[in-house]
């Protein structure tokens, strides 16, 4: 079971809990994207594209049939413990423009963040819709509210996508931003075919491969590995999967985007940290998937070996906001917190809406 969800493209197992594959199949097949034969003229060129598909630095271990049946027991068991105990609190909506930060960022849920940095502003990963899915009437659904409505946020320089699992790349949130924003869309490899596709402008489209980077005025993105997969239907890893170096002339922010513990995060910290923000995934985590989602402790492990600056500060990201795996559901920031403690790390954990900076004052507002 836990093979064929990871083929299907969709980050964890859960997500095929009920048996909705071919309902799912019936809903909104634009949103599929590309197909390989779109992706692979593209994908080809990358000393990372090996027999037809991108390939991890560090391969994932091999998943054993005691781990699989454990995570399909978790998942029986779990109950609606994955669920919030109460409404999920929502930041107030400014009253009055921003004025973009030398380091802040503006978390929307799950992966969705606003980053700031040296008056720049950089959309990561967003996912306005009401599901993580193909069809918009069955998959993970939101346990909160969109903090803002896509169209009141301000304008940005780049929108940068880490990967093309659902819970990342949203067909009518993409297609919202290319209405609404002026900004280039930054993607890995072969994601670009997906964007065509939804008939994003070529002249809006940047494909990057792993160091590649993309230079908008005095701001610069670079295109840093993950340990992770892709895929949006039956083939996986024809995509490229990345996390993102945001840097500007004075400050510097790293997004982790979705992936599993790696050495690259003390390779990346070498050659470009140390960072001002770090955006680290916390949450969907289990044994069966623990090379490709990071747990708290290791993302606390990874925002060390980035490298710190007096001040650093690390904001969770990916958790709290679509159910993916069977753990508890505060459980990620409970364990962020103590693990943070331990290591003596600044975070912050901003309510959906909220944003935060190295100046921020730390609030348990999850421990409902």
């Amino acid at each position: 079971m836990l093979g064929s969800a990871l083929r299907f493209g969709f980050g964890t197992v859960s997500l095929f809990a009920g048996g909705w594959v071919m309902r799912a199949l019936q809903g909104t097949p634009a949103s599929l994207g590309a197909g390989p034969a779109e992706i692979t003229p593209v994908a080809r060129h990358s000393p990372n594209f090996r027999d037809g598909k991108f390939v991890n630095l560090e391969p994932p271990s091999e998943t054993t049939g005691e781990v699989q049946r454990a995570l399909i027991r978790d998942l029986a068991n779990a109950g609606s413990h994955g669920k919030p105990p109460k409404p999920i609190p929502l930041a107030e909506p400014p009253t009055a423009e921003i004025v973009p930060a030398a380091a802040a960022a503006t978390w929307f849920g799950h992966s969705s963040v606003l980053i700031e940095v040296d008056g720049y502003r950089v959309l990561a990963d967003p996912i306005w819709s009401e599901r993580c899915s193909p069809s918009r009437a069955v998959g993970p659904q939101r346990m909160h509210e969109v903090p803002v409505p896509l169209e009141a946020l301000p304008a940005v320089d780049a929108v940068v996508i880490s990967h093309d699992h659902y819970d990342h790349l949203d067909i009518d949130t993409v297609i919202a931003l290319a209405r609404t924003q002026r900004a280039p869309f930054v993607v890995p490899l072969g994601i670009g075919a997906h964007l065509r596709k939804w008939g994003i402008p070529e002249s809006r489209i940047v494909e990057l491969d792993w160091n590649d980077s993309h230079r908008i005025a005095d701001l610069t993105l670079v295109c840093t590995p993950a340990r992770h997969f892709s895929g949006r239907l039956f083939t996986r890893d024809t995509t490229l999967w990345a996390s993102w170096v945001i840097t500007g002339p004075t400050n510097k922010a790293f997004f982790g985007g979705d992936t599993g513990y790696t050495k690259s995060f003390a390779e990346i910290g070498a050659e470009f940290g140390p960072f001002d923000l770090t955006l680290l995934p916390i949450g969907a985590y289990h044994p069966a998937f623990s090379d490709i989602h990071m747990n708290p402790e290791e993302a606390v492990r990874a925002h060390l070996d980035l490298g710190e600056r007096d001040r650093s500060l690390m904001v969770p990201i990916h958790w709290a906001t679509f159910r993916l795996a069977p753990h508890r559901w505060g459980e990620p920031a409970d364990r962020l917190l103590g693990a943070s403690q331990t290591e003596q790390v600044r975070i912050a954990v901003p309510i959906p809406g909220g944003r935060v900076d190295p100046e921020s004052e730390f609030d348990p507002w999850w421990q409902m």
